[in-house]
C-alpha cells in the first residue's frame, strides 16, 4: 500500500482525492519536481529544492514550506516504501477556486508528494531518439505540470521506436522531452545555454560540475541541429535516468552506433558521485 502526503496528512493513495475545481485540474494551473532518492539518501536535496522555489516565484506562488519541512515530509514517505532506490513526485497546484482565470482568487495550495520505487533501466548500450520540432511553450525553465506536448513528442518518438525527441527550434537544440542533452565532438562536450527554453536540469548540472571538475573540456552553449546530426556521441540526462547515451538519432547511427568512451568515463564519474553521496 503506497503511502503519500496531500495537503498536511499522510494517508493511503487509495484514499488520496482532490476536488474537481482544483486548479491544478481545470488549468494545469501548477508546478511540480521529481527527486531521487538513492540509497534511502535524498540526492542533490538543496538544488531541487532551489528549482522548486524558482517555478513557483515564476507563477506568483509562495513556497507553503520551509526547506526543513519539506525533507521532514519527503524523509517520513521514503521509509513507508521497500526499496531503497526510490523517486519522490512532488505537486503544488494553487488550489480549489471556481473556475476563473484570476489567480488572485486562489488562497490555498494543494499540496501532494507521493514516493514511488525506481526500477533501475539498463541503458548502456544506448538508445534510440529521433529530432522534432519544439511544441511547446515558451516558459520551459518553469517545471509546470502542463506536460501535454512532452506526452505527445514521447508517443510520437515511441511509434518510431525511440525513447526519446530531441527538440529543435529555430535550428537550434533545446532539450528532450523529458530529458536534458550533450553532445560530444573531438573529445569535446557542448550542452544548451540555459534559457527559457531549456529546463535547468540537475542532473544536467551535476554532469556540467563533473566535466569541470575532472578537466573535461566542455562548453554551454548553442547547439546547431546540424551539429546534432554530426556529433560524436549525444547523451540525454534526468534525475531517473540519470546519463543516457543515445546511439541512433533519426534511425541512422550517432557516430559509430556504439556507446562512446567519454560516456562511459563521465558516467562512472557520476555513479562514484552518487556513492559517496549516498553513502
Amino acid at each position: 500500500m503506497t503511502t503519500v502526503y496531500l495537503n498536511g496528512e499522510f494517508k493511503p493513495l487509495s484514499t488520496a482525492s482532490i476536488n474537481v475545481l482544483d486548479r491544478g485540474f481545470t488549468f494545469g494551473d501548477g508546478v511540480y519536481e521529481v527527486i531521487p532518492i538513492f540509497n534511502r539518501k535524498i540526492f542533490c536535496f538543496d538544488e531541487h529544492m532551489q528549482r522548486l522555489e524558482n517555478s513557483l516565484e515564476a507563477i506568483f506562488m509562495d513556497n507553503p514550506y520551509s526547506s526543513i519541512q519539506w525533507r521532514s515530509i519527503f524523509e517520513e514517505l521514503i521509509e513507508t516504501i521497500e526499496e531503497s532506490e526510490q523517486s519522490i513526485y512532488l505537486q503544488i497546484t494553487r488550489g480549489v477556486t471556481e473556475r476563473d482565470h484570476d489567480i488572485t482568487i486562489a488562497k490555498n495550495p494543494t499540496i501532494f508528494v507521493m514516493p514511488r520505487p525506481v526500477e533501475k533501466k539498463n541503458f548502456s548500450v544506448g538508445i534510440n531518439a529521433i529530432t522534432h520540432e519544439d511544441i511547446r511553450w515558451q516558459y520551459c525553465d518553469i517545471k509546470a505540470i502542463t506536460l501535454l506536448p512532452s506526452v505527445l513528442l514521447r508517443y510520437k518518438a515511441n511509434q518510431q521506436g525511440a525513447k526519446e525527441a530531441i527538440l529543435i527550434r529555430d535550428g537550434y537544440i533545446t532539450e528532450g522531452a523529458a530529458s536534458n542533452v550533450f553532445i560530444c565532438k573531438n573529445g569535446e562536450v557542448f550542452t544548451p545555454l540555459k534559457d527559457k527554453h531549456v529546463l535547468p536540469g540537475i542532473t544536467r548540472d551535476l554532469v556540467v560540475e563533473i566535466l569541470a571538475n575532472n578537466n573535461i573540456t566542455h562548453l554551454e552553449t548553442v547547439i546547431s541541429e546540424k551539429e546534432l546530426l554530426n556529433a560524436d556521441e549525444v547523451w540525454i540526462t534526468s534525475s531517473t535516468w540519470e546519463i543516457v547515451p543515445v546511439t541512433q538519432l533519426n534511425n541512422l547511427p550517432v557516430g559509430t552506433g556504439e556507446t562512446g568512451a567519454l560516456w562511459k568515463k563521465v558516467d562512472d564519474l557520476y555513479q562514484e558521485f552518487k556513492s559517496v553521496y549516498c553513502l
